[in-house]
């Protein structure tokens, strides 16, 4: 006897959860132009909205408040200043879930014990993990 639901279609990885259809607006920190052009095109691939990259922190900032992100994925060590302080800095004006990517995760996790962090190089089913667990925590 066949079992109906193997004919189905599986459900996208980052669709679980979601509301049907819904469309997350992202705001990508990354000062390396090539990991933030390759996060950006797999977000997109994913079915989300990229409302800016960004390098700087003042960047992230401004881009914040211009975009109004439902969603933030910031490199932690920026050339031009911090993707930690420019988290710190948004959310003082508004709650957004946000992840971490970096190449060292106990840096990050040492100025902030419960941060989401995705370590360089990521698949992507690391990162719609961390993506999910971020949404939960708001």
């Amino acid at each position: 006897m066949m079992n109906p639901a193997s004919n189905m279609d599986p459900v996208p990885a980052w669709k679980i959860g979601d509301a049907p259809g819904e469309r997350l607006r992202i705001l990508v920190v990354e000062d390396d132009f090539l990991i933030g052009m390759l996060l950006a095109d797999m977000l997109e691939m994913m079915g989300h909205e990229v409302c800016a990259t960004e390098a700087t922190e003042a960047g992230a900032i401004a881009a914040a408040a211009k975009c109004h992100p439902n969603m933030m994925i910031i490199d932690a060590q920026l050339r031009e200043g911090s993707g930690i302080s420019a988290v710190d800095e948004i959310l003082r004006v508004r709650a957004v879930p946000y992840i971490f990517v970096t190449g060292d995760i106990r840096g990050v996790l040492q100025m902030r014990p419960d941060a989401i962090v995705v370590e360089k190089p990521f698949t992507e089913s690391c990162l719609i993990s961390a993506m999910h667990r971020a949404r939960a925590r708001i």
